[in-house]
């Protein structure tokens, strides 16, 4: 997950045109990504990702970072949260969202790798309060907003994190990863 300097996943109206992105970070990401055969998405996030990645990989000016994307997007699991969504073998798309802590429960025992959440701060949110999110993977980027959706909202508790790997991108992006 993307995030600014004083914590904030996207400014006040969900903008995102701070972020920064390129070939460096799409390779490392593509690296974390070979880990895992799964994704879960919050309900708004899945949908823009499903309307760009089942065909990005076969535009004809794709580039390197979308065809291996799209190929691995189309081969994993898809894990929704969603009250209105149905689930759809066809395109690997699991709905959750009747009891999210057992679901999440169940889906760690047997999803076979990471289970990674990309963006869906709302989920993220959810998740966090739940207690079942495990590990953070954050792409802190020198920036500050100011205001904006906070990267973690409404914690109940106190959570100490153990820091784990860290590398600094030449744009000054550093990613870190935090676990319990």
């Amino acid at each position: 997950m993307h995030v600014s300097l004083d914590g904030f996943v996207a400014g006040p109206n969900g903008e995102m045109d701070w972020i920064t992105v390129n070939e460096e970070m799409f390779e490392f990401v593509h690296e974390r990504i070979k880990l895992s055969n799964s994704a879960l998405y919050g309900r708004k996030t899945w949908e823009m990702m499903e309307g760009y990645w089942p065909t990005a990989g076969q535009q004809p000016n794709a580039s390197r970072h979308d065809i291996e994307h799209s190929e691995w997007y189309s081969k994993i699991d898809k894990y929704v949260l969603s009250n209105t969504l149905k689930s759809d073998p066809a395109k690997k798309l699991h709905v959750l969202g009747k009891d999210l802590t057992k679901e999440i429960n169940d889906l760690k025992k047997t999803a076979g790798g990471e289970i990674l959440i990309f963006g869906s701060p709302s989920a993220t949110h959810s998740l966090a309060r739940l207690g079942l999110v495990d590990a953070c993977w954050l792409f802190v980027n020198p920036v500050l907003l100011g205001k904006g959706i906070p990267a973690f909202d409404g914690q109940k508790e106190i959570t100490k994190l153990k820091l784990g790997e860290t590398h600094t991108f030449q744009s000054g992006v550093m990613s870190v990863n935090y676990s319990k």
